[in-house]
């Protein structure tokens, strides 16, 4: 199966996101995973989107994010850029989940969500853009 690509480029408000699922969830059903693994992919991706908005962006609505999805007959895989302030992931630390649950505050997951739901994130950084691309194989069809 040749590549295919799907693009599409939203504000960066919190209030698309709605609109990233639903073309993450069309995408990857048409590719063959069930539904319990787009469930994780969504959220995978949602995650990565609400990063960069709130993150690279500082909630900054004036500015885009744009979202490809590539498949093949092995893998999806979800690739976000942003020009915003970029992320160093060696920085990153994974989360006390015991301390998160006692803070009763949202928040501090994402990147440890991200990475629990694919088989690979991969960050990187150049003069012109930030990109995250978040890939799922297909015989890994499993979620969380």
């Amino acid at each position: 199966m040749p590549e295919t690509t799907h693009t599409l480029t939203i504000p960066s408000s919190l209030r698309f996101l709605h609109d990233v699922r639903q073309f993450v969830e069309k995408h990857a059903l048409e590719a063959g995973f069930s539904q319990p693994t787009v469930n994780a992919i969504k959220i995978a991706v949602d995650e990565a989107c609400t990063n960069i908005i709130k993150h690279s962006y500082a909630g900054d609505t004036s500015q885009e994010v744009e979202v490809e999805l590539a498949l093949t007959a092995g893998h999806l895989q979800v690739c976000l850029r942003d020009e915003g302030e970029p992320f160093d992931p060696s920085t990153y630390q994974e989360p006390d989940l015991a301390r998160l649950t006692e803070r009763r505050r949202p928040g501090g997951l994402g990147v440890h969500l991200m990475r629990r739901c694919m088989d690979e994130v991969q960050y990187r950084t150049d003069q012109d853009f930030n990109e995250v691309c978040l890939t799922k194989r297909l015989n890994s069809d499993s979620a969380v």
